[in-house]
């Protein structure tokens, strides 16, 4: 644990009780009435399947307007990569937060430096999902380290700090999908016989996530490498549970405009970021199957 983070988590919850912080340039930046929107805004869905405007019959769903899906696969964080998107204003974006199942925020308030930590530190999250209870009571009452499909999606989050914690003269509003990936370090350790279930439960997940993400009317999505830190999910499985919907005959192929699995790894050769790259290349354009083709 770090005492700098527990001192920027501080000073983040500060800034988010208080609806403002000072900028950079010295000017006051006013996010109260963002704050509240996204708390009040803020559903738990799943574990079941989630409707959303555009699915249709048969598991299929319409694809985006303009038939294409762009991906890339970046080596930069999750908040670069969602501030980079909403800069470019491509429409309603939302970002996977990589996330405890039980503890809200994960370490974030005791310091911890992982992507959930970053995310909370770097936004309102935190107080966000803590609009969602049922989430983490849920998981704490199931001792199984497979979790479950459910996904909180918090709307219209404000964004304050950039990846390294600096504080940004200008906030921007992201969507968050809040979900669990299997713990399969837990699971090769406790429940070696289940180890060949991980994947299954990866697609699974990751469906829902998708079903989440089209049902808030988002656009584009900052993904990444979900579950592959102290969660021990190889990033080939992840890669896969993912492509699995979003390529080829994919129920959600074309569906959303722009997606970036932000893969942050200060290794050049990153094997975690190869994985993804093998799967979605550094970046394409999955266009739209039509509907035969989605059997």
């Amino acid at each position: 644990m770090s005492a700098r983070l527990r001192g920027m988590a501080q000073e983040t919850e500060r800034i988010v009780a208080a609806g403002a912080y000072r900028a950079p340039s010295g000017r006051l930046v006013e996010i109260a009435a963002a704050v509240r929107r996204a708390r009040a805004g803020t559903r738990l869905y799943g574990p079941q399947a989630v409707a959303f405007e555009g699915a249709e019959p048969g598991g299929r769903t319409l694809a985006a307007s303009g038939g294409r899906t762009v991906l890339e696969v970046t080596a930069e964080g999750s908040l670069t990569a969602g501030r980079r998107l909403a800069e470019a204003g491509g429409g309603p974006l939302a970002v996977l937060n990589f996330a405890s199942a039980r503890n809200p925020g994960g370490g974030y308030l005791n310091g911890a430096q992982a992507q959930e930590e970053a995310l909370c530190r770097g936004s309102a999250l935190y107080t966000c999902v803590r609009e969602a209870p049922e989430f983490y009571a849920a998981h704490r009452a199931e001792p199984s380290p497979f979790y479950s499909d459910r996904v909180i999606l918090s709307p219209g989050v404000p964004v304050f700090r950039d990846d390294r914690g600096a504080l940004l003269e200008v906030p921007y509003e992201a969507g968050f999908l809040t979900a669990a990936a299997p713990n399969a370090g837990v699971i090769a350790r406790q429940r070696p016989a289940e180890t060949a279930l991980v994947a299954e439960a990866l697609t699974a997940r990751a469906e829902r996530v998708l079903e989440v993400a089209a049902a808030g009317g988002h656009r584009q999505l900052v993904l990444g490498a979900w579950g592959c830190g102290v969660f021990r999910n190889e990033p080939a499985d992840v890669a896969g549970a993912f492509a699995a919907h979003l390529l080829g005959a994919g129920r959600f192929a074309g569906r959303f405009d722009r997606i970036v699995f932000a893969v942050l790894d200060r290794r050049d050769d990153s094997p975690t970021r190869a994985a993804f790259r093998e799967v979605f290349g550094a970046g394409r354009e999955e266009p739209t199957k039509g509907a035969d083709d989605r059997e």
